[in-house]
């Protein structure tokens, strides 16, 4: 059973098929997917593939991404979860983000503070990474915040739009929170 997440004001739930439009709205807009490593999208059937990526990724131990939604409201905002998960060697990376109208007001941080505890209490994992384009200041200001240390540089780690891209490394271990 898909876990279903709590905070103050926000579920983290399970992304459906009925999320695809908020999924398109959210990956469609490029100041999203500037540093994300993915091309913007173009049309729904982009973000109904999206959908059935987490799905596969969950079912299969790779991977969980849960949709984040603001209590009392219907539709997502953004999503956030765990790529590269290996059960066996107890890690994953987190990566999220967040439609631009629902930017600063916290909602990012209160959404990784909650998945970095479900990683540690009850996923086990002892590692969490992080990878970010050196340009998204928001994202590296955040992973900071909340206790993540940077560990170096990846050269030309990512690409977007064609173009080879350096990403910061970050980790926060489960022995220093």
């Amino acid at each position: 059973m898909f876990p279903l997440l709590e905070t103050e004001r926000l579920l983290l739930r399970e992304i459906t098929i009925d999320d695809a439009k908020d999924i398109f709205t959210c990956f469609s807009n490029e100041n999203v997917t500037r540093y994300y490593g993915q091309e913007t999208l173009e049309d729904i059937k982009q973000a109904e593939t999206f959908v059935d990526f987490f799905a596969r990724s969950y079912t299969e131990k790779r991977g969980i991404r849960w949709g984040i939604e603001i209590k009392g409201t219907q539709g997502i905002i953004g999503t956030i979860g765990f790529n590269a998960w290996s059960p066996k060697h107890k890690r994953a990376e987190i990566g999220y983000e967040i439609h631009p109208e629902h930017w600063r007001k916290g909602f990012t941080s209160e959404a990784v503070s909650k998945v970095l505890q479900y990683g540690f209490d009850e996923l086990g994992l002892t590692r969490l990474g992080a990878v970010v384009f050196i340009d998204n200041e928001a994202s590296n200001n955040l992973l900071t915040k909340v206790g993540f240390q940077k560990e170096g540089i990846l050269r030309d780690y990512m690409y977007q739009n064609g173009k080879a891209h350096d990403t910061y490394v970050y980790s926060i271990l489960k022995n220093s929170k």
